[in-house]
């Protein structure tokens, strides 16, 4: 009994000021064998600065898990795993002084925190479930926590509480209360909702013979079970090792290779660098005397020799109690004892001469050291974490629409009236957004390519496939794109549809439906082009009414679904109406009459492509089509012709042009007296032809052609814009207004229907509410966290005693200050 005695007071006289406990050297060396601790000192820690400061910060981090912190940010913490067989219940029990659950199979099936304070005059136990997870696993906004049961002073009953504790986490949906009274055999037969939970009991011991410090017992690791319940035992440890404010305590039997412990690995993977993992050793009595090799392994552990097992913090070795001395009920201090004694009598434990690393009390002491320093050093990490956590949640709150504060009814037709008239100003092209006038502008400019590509293609030769196409009288005339409906027609092919047109006209006459069949075969083409420019101009108004929607009515989703339906409704009746608008103005064009009071413009143009025919066909050699690779352009003068011939106007070396024959002929008539001619007046010339009609023909088609063609491409989009978007714009407002009415009418109260329409959407209302929750729950973090100043800054004034304020007035009991 002398022996433990000593050993614990050299432990205490070991603790150190809160200074020395932030230096890494204050903790037993690990690259070797160190020197025995200085002679202890009698000194009563409980009353030190250093004590109180332990008190104080195991304090915050109890409340700090209670309000959920640990959810949002990494606090520091203790977790116990290993694997089932290691000795983990065993390890719990003899830091704690308590008796854990022992069962076969796996017992353990949530998370147990437990917090242990020296500062009392006698042992005591509360324990109180924190709910901060739903039964599917899913975070809570915010976490409760519940007293259960009544304060336990008598050691013997904490087990089977306990026991009730973890059952009634596992029955979330069963109210707690119930399990107040169960017996442990009525414990095991329970039938629990769950398997596992992420729920947590925690347990708050005070105990005069304990040291301050806290930890987490978690669920042993386990193999031989389903694959289920393996992998969430496993997900469960992942969890809470892979923080880095935490120290992984793992358990290891000595039975057995550390390679095989499934603790080791997990650890591993979780702290690589083996910083925040330190090793327990447990089961040394198990190696029987002649395992040397055996022993000397694990002595080169424990002495931090081994290049194949090596942590920042090392290992400790603990003997802990087996079955027949648990069922002695020996006290805390004799297990000690007898752990103590066989360290100190037992070879090779008892050569090595660090003896810190063996046994709970020199383990607990360093742990607990470890932990506070570890809090010492995250807390102005921790404060800056929750700023930004803060300073989020702030901003997304605020980016969130306020609660609607306007009458309903007010707040209905304000926002109707304020689309009709952001829409009444895209459709005039007055608002800042100019998407529907730029983008249908562009559609219009396509329509316009598209008609322009169904000119007729009249070639006035007997074989017009051999001539290059003729459309270059006026220089906005060149195609750049025919439409594949346009037939190439010779002057034979006229000749046809002039003989196929003729019924009982006089000789010398031309029947005017063979120009009229020929103008139809042009003004067919134009619907394909019409309907194509209507669907895009269609398709960018949905797009515009979509966005609209969304930013006047998106706020309260009722109210965009019920308007959104209303104005989709108007928008494919002005759609329809349009369609039938655009159909009418094609009608103009693709039947009889073909008329135009535009005469002038016609007449120039009928005898510009009449000259231009005659000319063509006098001199037909310069219009053939070369010979070219297929897919290569044609033209009347390509630029790499090697017929000079072919072109009408070739270029002398010097850069001067060659005088034509007919600037010749222009100027022999000017000096005759013959002033003011063009080139085409020379055709008027030429001998008669006997395709004369046939000419005329398609100098009188081609003309209309380009009269009827300059009409569409205005009549069209003009059409579009007035029958869809001006109607549009002009009847919204009267129509979204007059069936709300008629709606609200129909109903038993017309508030009411105001109301539901602009109630709010309830993810924006339950997004609100998680994020005044969260905000509430970091501003208490916070509070919390300013409690406690660095240890070199603090006095008992100023945060200390806010702090004691903050806690009576949470306790209800608020100190006056004098």
């Amino acid at each position: 009994m002398d022996l433990l005695r000593n050993r614990r007071k050299q432990a205490a006289s070991t603790e150190p000021s809160i200074e020395s406990s932030l230096d890494v050297t204050s903790l037993p060396s690990l690259s070797g064998s160190v020197s025995p601790p200085e002679p202890w000192e009698e000194v009563d820690i409980s009353s030190s600065d250093y004590a109180r400061r332990r008190k104080e910060l195991m304090e915050m981090m109890v409340d700090l898990r209670s309000m959920g912190a640990d959810a949002l940010i990494a606090l520091p913490s203790v977790v116990v795993i290993g694997g089932q067989s290691a000795g983990k219940s065993s390890l719990v029990e003899a830091v704690s002084g308590i008796n854990v659950p022992r069962d076969s199979g796996t017992c353990t099936r949530c998370p147990m925190e437990c917090n242990m304070s020296s500062h009392a005059t006698s042992w005591s136990c509360t324990i109180t479930l924190r709910i901060g997870f739903d039964s599917n696993g899913l975070d809570l906004q915010k976490p409760t926590n519940v007293r259960f049961g009544p304060k336990i002073t008598d050691r013997s009953e904490f087990e089977v509480w306990l026991r009730r504790a973890q059952a009634a986490i596992l029955n979330p949906n069963v109210p707690s209360s119930t399990f107040h009274t169960k017996t442990i055999e009525e414990l095991r037969n329970i039938k629990n909702t769950l398997k596992f939970s992420r729920n947590v009991v925690c347990v708050s011991i005070e105990d005069p013979d304990a040291t301050d410090l806290s930890f987490y017992d978690l669920p042993g690791l386990i193999q031989n079970e389903e694959a289920e319940i393996v992998a969430l035992v496993k997900c469960l440890a992942e969890h809470y090792v892979k923080k880095k404010n935490t120290i992984i305590l793992t358990t290891i039997p000595m039975s057995d290779d550390m390679e095989n412990q499934q603790s080791m690995s997990l650890a591993r993977a979780a702290d690589p660098t083996g910083w925040r993992t330190i090793g327990v050793l447990t089961k040394p009595d198990t190696l029987g005397t002649g395992a040397i090799n055996q022993r000397r392994k694990w002595v080169e552990i424990i002495e931090g020799h081994s290049e194949e097992h090596t942590l920042r913090h090392g290992f400790y070795c603990v003997r802990l109690p087996d079955d027949a001395e648990r069922a002695q009920r020996l006290s805390r201090a004799e297990s000690q004892r007898r752990a103590a004694e066989y360290f100190d009598t037992t070879s090779p434990w008892k050569d090595v001469i660090d003896r810190r690393r063996f046994g709970i009390p020199g383990f607990v002491s360093d742990i607990s050291r470890l932990l506070i320093r570890l809090i010492e050093e995250a807390l102005p990490r921790l404060r800056e974490d929750v700023d930004a956590l803060l300073a989020k949640c702030t901003k997304d709150f605020d980016e969130l629409p306020p609660p609607l504060e306007n009458d309903p009814q007010i707040e209905v037709l304000g926002r109707v009236n304020a689309f009709c008239d952001d829409f009444k100003s895209f459709a005039n092209g007055s608002h800042e957004d100019k998407r529907l006038a730029q983008r249908n502008r562009a559609l219009y400019a396509i329509f316009k390519r598209d008609i322009r590509g169904t000119a007729p293609d009249f070639r006035p030769f007997n074989e017009p496939e051999g001539y290059v196409p003729l459309d270059d009288i006026e220089e906005n005339m060149t195609l750049t794109e025919r439409d594949p409906g346009v037939k190439v027609m010779g002057i034979y092919d006229i000749r046809k549809v002039i003989q196929e047109a003729i019924g009982w006209e006089l000789p010398n006459n031309v029947p005017y439906q063979a120009k009229a069949n020929l103008i139809a075969q042009f003004t067919k083409l134009w619907v394909t082009p019409s309907e194509r420019c209507f669907v895009g101009v269609n398709k960018v108004l949905d797009q515009v009414i979509d966005t609209l929607i969304s930013t006047h009515f998106g706020r309260f989703k009722v109210l965009e679904e019920y308007f959104g339906n209303l104005i989709r409704i108007q928008v494919d009746i002005c759609k329809a109406r349009a369609q039938d608008a655009v159909k009418t103005a094609l009608e103009l064009e693709t039947t009889t009459p073909h008329y135009t009071q535009n005469t002038h413009y016609l007449q120039t143009l009928r005898e510009k492509w009449l000259a231009h025919y005659k000319t063509v066909r006098s001199r037909p050699s310069m219009y053939r089509a070369p010979i070219r690779p297929i897919g290569e352009a044609v033209g009347p003068c390509p630029s790499n012709d090697p017929n000079p011939s072919n072109c009408p106007s070739p270029a002398k070396p010097g850069g001067a042009k060659v005088e034509t024959p007919e600037s010749k002929a222009l100027r022999a008539l000017a000096e005759a007296g013959y002033a003011g001619l063009q080139v085409s007046d020379l055709a008027r010339l030429l001998p008669p032809d006997s395709f004369e009609e046939e000419l005329v023909v398609m100098a009188d088609v081609r003309a209309y052609y380009h009269v009827a063609y300059k009409r569409i491409i205005d009549h069209i989009p003009f059409t579009i814009e007035h029958a869809l978007h001006h109607a549009l714009a002009k009847q919204l407002s009267q129509s979204l207004l007059t069936s709300l009415l008629t709606d609200a009418a129909s109903g038993p109260n017309f508030s009411e229907r105001m109301k539901e329409l602009v109630s709010e959407d309830a993810s924006i209302a339950q997004k609100r509410l998680m994020l005044a929750t969260r905000k509430e729950r970091l501003l208490d973090i916070r509070r919390r966290l300013m409690c406690m100043i660095p240890s070199e800054h603090r006095t008992l004034q100023g945060p200390v005693r806010q702090c004691e304020n903050i806690k009576s007035a949470k306790s209800g009991k608020r100190k006056i200050k004098k």
